[in-house]
């Protein structure tokens, strides 16, 4: 039993997975590393080539990792706010939207390589937009469902709109006072929410279904 066991410590470990790369990817880019393929796959064993294979292209694996946080965060906030409706998604997205101001990591992601960082971040075509609508979309018909709100457009157009909006704000420093304006892009959000009140409080789209 004892050179079994030692045979099979010498044996050739297990091939490195897809999963161990979105790992090793997300370790450098939560620490505000620039993503290196090659540290990735030198650290796993693993060819260059196999990682293209499985995702494409640097960017697209970037992309992946920063639509997975991104989804980790969104229900993060969801569980920790309780009011329904309207008023509870305003305190979600806001929630969301301060912690993404705050992130260390992509703020050295859009410093480290700019242009590639916002497409990927607000591409249409990419992974991170799409994902992000879908979470949002996805918190928007939970609460239709429920009778608790009643959304003022499509859940798709308004999660889509929502998303834009707060990609311009929080990205795009192209327009001079608008970036990390808390205050301001709640205001905006709430009303796309259909919530009249500036601060915020219960709308007729609160109001449960007849």
């Amino acid at each position: 039993m004892t050179a079994v066991a030692s045979d099979t410590r010498r044996g050739r470990p297990a091939t490195a997975s897809r999963d161990d790369v979105l790992r090793v990817v997300s370790e450098q880019y939560l620490k505000g590393q620039r993503v290196d393929l090659t540290v990735v796959a030198q650290r796993l064993g693993l060819g260059r080539a196999t990682i293209y294979r499985w995702f494409g292209s640097r960017e697209a694996l970037i992309g992946e990792v920063v639509a997975r946080e991104l989804e980790a965060l969104i229900a993060r906030k969801r569980r920790q706010v309780t009011r329904r409706g309207a008023a509870g998604l305003l305190d979600v997205f806001d929630l969301i939207n301060r912690s993404l101001a705050r992130s260390s990591a992509l703020r050295r992601l859009l410093e480290q390589e700019r242009t590639a960082a916002m497409r990927l971040l607000t591409s249409s075509e990419g992974v991170v937009q799409p994902r992000a609508v879908a979470a949002v979309e996805a918190m928007i018909t939970a609460e239709q469902a429920a009778g608790t709100y009643t959304p003022p457009a499509d859940p798709g157009t308004l999660a889509y709109a929502i998303v834009r909006l707060a990609e311009a704000f929080l990205y795009n420093d192209a327009a001079i006072g608008i970036r990390g304006d808390h205050e301001r892009l709640r205001e905006v959000e709430a009303a796309l929410l259909g919530i009249s009140t500036r601060a915020g409080g219960r709308s007729r789209s609160d109001s449960p279904r007849a």
